[in-house]
């Protein structure tokens, strides 16, 4: 099975290193030194890790054949994709595996059917469920501790205490102008 473990940034120096944005909570066993990775667009790959550093907070890899800017200018976008056996499972158990997730039903903690999951987003700040709801629309949930409470691979379930709005149209919504306007304030 294939995961997603990085996408190459901007060339960084003349070398031919680059930036890489790292999609894995593993980076040291898929993006280490020897690594073969295929490639999306796979023209691009396979690519074989000769280096890697950590400068200034971001991940610079150096790829086999890859020896100057223009070239690994040209990689730019790149999504780099290990092979990973589907048995395999991350070594903190309460980390999963995209393909781990996926098709998931989402209920709520009174046990409230909200959807399957379709697709996870990986952005920056954090990772989100993309849920289609029984009527064919999509809901957002964001992959954090204090919204989904539970996963349950064997009952084929995420457990979610979602807060108001998140899933419906309860939001309570404070808005200075619905207060009571203070005495003597002019309007």
């Amino acid at each position: 099975m294939q995961l997603v473990v990085g996408r190459i940034g901007r060339a960084h120096g003349i070398k031919g290193d680059v930036t890489v944005e790292v999609r894995t909570d593993e980076p040291e066993l898929r993006l280490g030194p020897g690594a073969v990775l295929a490639t999306d667009p796979a023209s691009t790959g396979p690519l074989t890790i000769e280096s890697g550093r950590v400068h200034s907070g971001r991940l610079l890899l150096r790829f086999a054949g890859v020896g100057d800017r223009t070239a690994a200018e040209a990689l730019r976008n790149t999504l780099l994709i290990a092979e990973v056996d589907p048995e395999e499972l991350p070594e903190d158990e309460d980390e999963f595996y995209d393909h781990q997730l996926m098709d998931l039903d989402v209920v709520t903690t009174d046990g409230i059917e909200v959807g399957r999951i379709t697709e996870i987003s990986h952005l920056p700040s954090q990772d989100l469920f993309i849920v289609e709801r029984p009527d064919g629309t999509e809901v957002m949930i964001p992959f954090v501790e204090e919204i989904v409470t539970e996963i349950d691979l064997e009952e084929q379930k995420a457990v979610i205490d979602p807060p108001p709005g998140l899933i419906d149209d309860r939001a309570e919504i404070a808005s200075s102008r619905d207060a009571e306007p203070d005495e003597g304030a002019s309007a």
